[in-house]
Order: C-alpha cells, then sequence, then structure tokens
C-alpha cells in the first residue's frame, strides 16, 4: 500500500523549494503547517478568500481585446442571436479548466512539463512552438487594446501605451505573489465596468432571455460569415493559453488538492464573471445599434466606444474605453506569465512570482521582452495590426484542438493523476468537444485559405462527414473506453494527501496504438494547417 503525503515534498514532484510553503492569496493566508479541518462558515469563507486567484484571473483575462471585438461585433451584426454560444461554452470552460487546475494541484508539475515528460521531445517543442507564437501575437491585440482605448479618450497613445507596459512589468517583478494577484484581482474588478453600461442602453430583457437560451442563427445572415463569427468566439473564449497559465499560476500559489473543491468555487466565479461580460457586450451593442445605419457595420472596438456615445451616452462610451484598457492589461499580463511559465517548464528554469529579478532572470526576461516588443510593436507606424489581429484568432481556432488531446490523456494517466483520472463520462464528454474543436478548425483553415469556395454547402458538409467519421473512428479504435484500471486499490488511497511521484520515479506512458494515430493524425493536419495559415498571413502582409 502507497500512500503519497503531500506535505513530504521528497515524495512529490513539487518544482523547487519556492513552490513549497504558506499560501499567500489576496485576501488571506493559509499557513504550510495549517492542516486542520475547514469547519463552520467564517473558517470556510476565509479558505476560499485566501485561494481565491487562479479560477478568477484566468478566466476574467479571456475577455481580453481580442474578445472586445468578437463579442462586439456579434452585438452590432447580428443582435442578440448568438447569445446561446455562451450557455453552450460554459460546460467546456469549466471542464477543460476543471483537468488543469486538478493537474496543477495534483502534479506539482507545469503543464508543458507533463507533455514533454510524457509524450516526448517532438510533442512538447510542437506544444510550446504554437503556444509562444499564438501567445506572443496575443499580447500585440491586448496593446492594440490600449491603444484604441486611449485614443479614444483622448489621451496620448505613445506614453499610454509605455505606461501601460511598465506597469504590467512592474505589477509582476516585484518578487511578491501576493502584489501581483492583488493587481490582478483590482483589474478583475475593473472588469465590471461593462455592467452599467448594459443598463444605460436599455436592452431588451426578453429577447436577451430567448437569444441565451434558444439557438438560432441570425435571420438573413449568411452562413458561412456566421459560422465564422461563432468560431471567432469559441476561439477567444477557450484559449491554449488558459491551459498553461492556470496549471503553473496553481502551482505557484501553492495550491494542493486538500483545497481542490475551494478552486472550484474559485473557477466557477471566473465563469459567471466571464460570461457576464461577455453577454452584456453582446447585449448592449445589440440594443445601441439596433435600428441604426451602425447595425450590421462593425468596424473596431473604437468605433463600439463611438457609437455608445451617440446612442447610450456619453458615460457609456467613456466607461467601455475604460473596460477596453482594463481588459488589454490583465489579458497581456496572464497571457505573458502563461508564455514565460511555459519557458520556465521547458528549459527548467526558476520561474515563479515568489522569486525575485535576480533569481530567476530567464523568467522575467522572457515575460518583459514579451511585453516590450509588443508594445513597440503597436507603436510601430507601419505595423499590420489588423492582420496581426486576424491572425490571433485564426490560429487559435486551429490549434485548440491538440491542447485539449494533450489535456485529456494526461487526466487519464493513472501515474500521473492517481485517483484523480477523469470518469467515462467526463471522457466522452471531452471527446465530443475534440470532434467539435477539430472540425471548426477545419472550417476557420479553409475559408482563410479558400475563402471563395467556403460557403453554406462546404460547412455542412463537414461538420456532417467529420461527425459521422469521428464516430465511426471512435467506435472502431476504441478512444473512449473505460480507463484503464489503476495500478493500486483507488480504496486504500487518500485523495485530498495523493501527490504525483517525481517524474523520474514514473514509468513510460502506456498509450494504445489508436491513440498514437489519433495524434499523428491530428498533429499532420495542425502542421499542415498551422503552415498554410501563416503563409497566408506573410503573404497579405507582404501584399499590403
Amino acid at each position: 500500500m502507497t500512500i503519497h503525503v503531500a506535505n513530504n515534498p521528497a515524495r512529490s514532484a513539487v518544482l523547487d523549494e519556492a513552490h513549497v510553503g504558506h499560501i499567500r492569496g489576496a485576501f488571506g493566508t493559509i499557513l504550510h503547517h495549517d492542516t486542520g479541518p475547514r469547519r463552520g462558515w467564517k473558517r470556510r469563507l476565509q479558505t476560499l478568500l485566501a485561494i481565491l486567484g487562479p479560477g478568477l484571473i484566468v478566466m476574467v483575462g479571456d475577455n481580453d481585446a481580442g474578445a472586445f471585438g468578437v463579442y462586439t461585433q456579434a452585438g452590432q451584426n447580428y443582435g442578440v442571436s448568438l447569445l446561446w454560444t455562451l450557455i453552450f461554452l460554459i460546460p467546456v470552460l469549466y471542464v477543460n479548466q476543471e483537468m488543469v487546475l486538478r493537474l496543477g494541484a495534483v502534479t506539482g508539475v507545469g503543464h508543458a512539463r507533463l507533455i514533454f515528460e510524457r509524450f516526448g521531445k517532438f510533442w512538447g517543442a510542437f506544444s510550446v512552438i504554437d503556444l509562444f507564437i499564438l501567445n506572443a501575437l496575443t499580447i500585440v491585440t491586448e496593446f492594440i487594446g490600449v491603444a484604441l482605448g486611449l485614443g479614444y479618450l483622448g489621451l496620448p497613445k505613445g506614453l499610454g501605451v509605455a505606461l501601460s507596459a511598465v506597469a504590467v512589468m512592474g505589477a509582476v517583478g516585484t518578487g511578491d505573489f501576493r502584489r501581483f494577484e492583488r493587481f490582478a484581482l483590482t483589474l478583475v474588478a475593473g472588469s465590471l465596468v461593462l455592467v452599467p453600461i448594459f443598463f444605460m442602453a436599455h436592452p431588451p430583457f426578453g429577447e436577451i432571455a430567448y437569444g441565451l437560451f434558444v439557438p438560432q442563427l441570425p435571420a438573413g445572415g449568411k452562413l458561412s460569415d456566421v459560422m465564422l463569427l461563432v468560431i471567432a468566439i469559441v476561439g477567444t473564449t477557450v484559449a491554449p493559453w488558459q491551459l498553461f497559465f492556470q496549471q503553473s499560476y496553481v502551482i505557484d500559489k501553492r495550491i494542493t488538492p486538500r483545497f481542490m473543491r475551494y478552486e472550484r468555487v474559485d473557477l466557477w466565479l471566473g465563469i459567471v464573471l466571464v460570461v457576464i461580460g461577455a453577454a452584456a457586450m453582446m447585449a448592449f451593442t445589440a440594443a445601441a445599434f439596433a435600428g441604426r445605419p451602425e447595425f450590421g457595420n462593425f468596424t473596431d472596438a473604437a468605433g463600439v466606444a463611438a457609437g455608445l456615445k451617440a446612442h447610450a451616452g456619453k458615460i457609456a462610451g467613456v466607461l467601455f474605453a475604460i473596460g477596453l484598457i482594463d481588459a488589454s492589461l490583465i489579458g497581456a499580463a496572464a497571457v505573458s506569465l502563461s508564455t514565460a511559465y511555459a519557458i520556465g517548464d521547458v528549459f527548467s528554469i526558476r520561474h515563479s512570482l515568489h522569486r525575485k529579478v535576480k533569481d530567476a532572470k530567464g523568467f522575467y526576461a522572457v515575460y518583459c521582452g514579451l511585453i516590450a516588443i509588443a508594445a513597440a510593436l503597436v507603436l510601430s507606424p507601419n505595423a499590420p495590426l489588423g492582420l496581426l489581429t486576424n491572425a490571433v484568432q485564426t490560429l487559435a481556432g486551429v490549434l485548440l484542438p491538440s491542447a485539449t488531446v494533450f489535456l485529456l490523456l494526461l487526466c487519464n494517466d493513472r501515474q500521473v493523476v492517481g485517483p484523480w483520472a477523469n470518469s467515462r463520462g467526463l471522457n466522452i464528454f471531452t471527446g465530443a468537444v475534440i470532434v467539435a474543436l477539430v472540425l471548426l478548425s477545419v472550417i476557420l483553415t479553409a475559408s482563410v485559405l479558400f475563402p471563395e469556395r467556403i460557403n453554406e454547402t462546404a460547412i455542412l458538409a463537414i461538420l456532417g462527414g467529420g461527425s459521422v467519421l469521428a464516430l465511426i473512428g471512435a467506435v472502431a479504435s476504441g478512444v473512449l473506453k473505460r480507463p484503464a484500471a489503476a495500478t493500486e486499490d483507488p480504496k486504500v488511497w487518500n485523495r485530498e494527501m495523493w501527490r504525483m511521484p517525481p517524474l523520474l520515479q514514473l514509468g513510460p506512458a502506456r498509450m494504445s496504438r489508436a491513440s498514437k494515430i489519433w495524434m499523428i493524425v491530428l498533429r499532420g493536419y495542425l502542421v499542415l494547417a498551422t503552415a498554410l495559415v501563416l503563409i497566408r498571413i506573410v503573404t497579405l502582409a507582404i501584399a499590403n
């Protein structure tokens, strides 16, 4: 019988001493030796307040500059008819992020390192290269958002973007985890400025309720255009960087399995906030532009702010610009951190917000370098900013399926997660999500490469044919069979105290031949699709 004890670093894969110790959250502290039960509402509330952070930051950070553009485009062009997509994405958001927080708490090892160790250098390198390229482009779009917000407010863009970059770098470079978390949660609270705009626009509540809970397509909308916008909503709501960020942040905050329930509450709070923000943007743009000349003619976030000023009042426009800047800052911080954490994982360099700059120079160099380069690009007079924004949405849609595949495999690896492995129902649901993401990715890639050929018939053929092929393949290969039995009797495992042993003590990852074939096919498609999309982007940039 083996019981792995969470408080014994020698028996777990905890990275180093920076990831062991007191939990010092923005709103409270849990001492390392405090292992007593949480009895009574007051004690539980104190624990929750100390744990709050990872779920809130990763979710609200996803309502970033790109999301502002996508959600307001949906509202301005199609009213509230696409609100239902947000309800459908709630279980996808929860399942994906719950799996990574579980991996972080149980393993003590970052997502990138787990992929390298369990699936080999090729798969690990490809995942990190994907992440690095996509994140670098995403950070540029965050500073585009800052520039648009500052421009609307009449403030100098150059100075404002530079000061914003310095502020985001300074918040991370203090070597104090709690100080960064307080900065990030202040920005999370700032995202609530979208709520008063909702009421200023006087949206019709009956239509909003109908749009939320009754799936529909916009009347008169071209199916190919609508599908591309739906894909953009999926890509901006469920992004690959979220997986890497939350797993590493949970580890950096020193959260262990005994606090899993509290971290799930934190995640749900984040999901509620992100859906409220997204729904508010769709609803108030739909209400403000309904029956106006601007309806159906989305330009960018600055155009939305100007329209809100004209149709909902000056304060609404100002609040929207402030919300855009706030969202861009938290997005820039979170996306940059996810990259720095992943690079630290891959190259085994010290990477923790508990460390001073002099103790983790590589970690902070990656973080600050990405911020500085992105800000400089936005301030460059001839940078193709519109093209970069479109590239982010396209690449996010193309690369997301692979990230979810690795997540599913890791959460079924009994050597890694032990008694915290996925249930059969969760595997079936996640498998269906992966199929949907792959089909959306195929549609998006085809629309970028062959825009003149993607029509309603082609889209329906891809969705219908792909679904049938996926179902046949899943049944034939047995990919969704019940996970392999544990090597130890789960009854002897203490779930709250179980941690993954050091990686060197684990045996090789066991994958079926069918799983390997599926991964090779998926990766082959992703390599080809990513290369073609990047070539297309470069060609357009040169032509412009």
